[in-house]
């Protein structure tokens, strides 16, 4: 009956403090929930809270993360979903949204600055959303938090998403994001050769592939976080068959934006313009790079990690066994989230600090 009572506040509540709820409860009684809910997909590894968690989103309709035929809904729907989960901002000093003038045209950026009056690394950083959805409000507290614990300042691009712009353009803007990060050095008081790139999900593809059209640039990227990136367009590994369905991407998730983001453009999925796996990986920033386990994307990440390695490039590579894919958005509802985010911005800039 406690069960019962719990997941009924979890349905009839708000997200945020029902999932907190859930998240403090012990692991047997989160696994016994998601078997009240006939969680069909067995998946013995993952994280019991995420097991929970996505039972009840699957009763309350849950499908993908993207709706192919509502676009706009979809990214409405994420940013709220996003917004409503967080309790308590992690607080930073300086946070300021500002204009950016680009070649290709004007964007907006969220700067955070945990320490205003020190010079510090800059993190340029590209928020994820399958290049459809997502923005710098949904990645909001993600960015805080790499800040506060990287102890490194965040400008984070809110870039032009697809269907409305390719890849080309797209990319071009974010290519162009990190040139005036760096001849505007000076103003953001960045530390002599320390601007990165990073991302989660397509935010990973858009850095690393930054980062190999910038590689022999005066604003060339000295690191590289990448989360769960997205790198190959073209292939389909294990995890891809094996995570596909009942998690917060989907096989589904993955056709709609290679629908919308490129062959609606035409573009070749072994293009270096949206699969970095088949770019020039010679003499790339360092790259710390991080995957979950249950993710659709496991395989692709973990070898192009491997791959970057073989071409010279140093790597730290770093599995969340237990996790899904947008783990780092549950950081407000989940302390085992909440715990790898500062890992990994903890140990990103001691990787940066011992490759720089």
């Amino acid at each position: 009956m406690i069960l019962l009572k719990s997941l009924q506040q979890y349905i009839d509540k708000g997200r945020g403090p029902s999932a907190r709820a859930l998240d403090r409860m012990p692991k047997v009684a989160q696994e016994a929930i998601a078997k009240l809910l006939a969680y069909p997909y067995h998946y013995p590894q993952l994280d019991s809270f995420t097991k929970a968690l996505m039972a009840a989103q699957l009763k309350q309709g849950y499908q993908n993360l993207i709706d192919p035929h509502h676009i706009e809904s979809s990214r409405q729907q994420f940013d709220a979903n996003m917004q409503s989960i967080v309790h308590k901002p992690t607080p930073i000093s300086h946070i300021e949204d500002i204009p950016v003038a680009l070649r290709s045209g004007n964007i907006y950026a969220r700067h955070y600055h945990p320490a205003p009056n020190k010079k510090l690394p800059m993190l340029v950083f590209y928020h994820g959303g399958g290049f459809i959805v997502g923005s710098i409000e949904s990645h909001d507290e993600v960015c805080r938090m790499i800040a506060a614990y990287a102890k490194v300042q965040v400008l984070s691009i809110e870039y032009p998403l697809a269907p409305e712009v390719g890849p080309h353009e797209l990319i071009q803007c974010c290519e162009d994001a990190l040139a005036w990060v760096y001849q505007h050095r000076n103003q953001f008081k960045i530390l002599k050769n320390r601007i990165a790139v990073g991302g989660d999900s397509a935010g990973g593809n858009i850095s690393t592939i930054v980062a190999q059209r910038a590689a022999q640039t005066n604003y060339a990227a000295h690191a590289q976080l990448l989360i769960y990136p997205v790198v190959d367009f073209k292939s389909r590994h294990p995890s891809y068959y094996g995570y596909q369905q009942g998690l917060i991407l989907t096989g589904q998730d993955i056709d709609t934006v290679t629908h919308y983001y490129a062959k609606q453009y035409h573009i070749d999925l072994e293009d270096p313009i949206i699969s970095p796996h088949y770019g020039r990986l010679k003499k790339l920033a360092p790259a710390f790079v991080v995957t979950a386990g249950h993710d659709v994307l496991h395989d692709e990440g973990k070898i192009y990690a491997y791959k970057l390695r073989q071409n010279g490039v140093k790597v730290e590579y770093v599995d969340y066994e237990d996790q899904t894919h947008g783990f780092v958005n549950l950081t407000s509802v989940s302390k085992k989230a909440r715990k790898n985010l500062i890992e990994i911005s903890k140990a990103f800039r001691a990787f940066w600090d011992k490759n720089s």
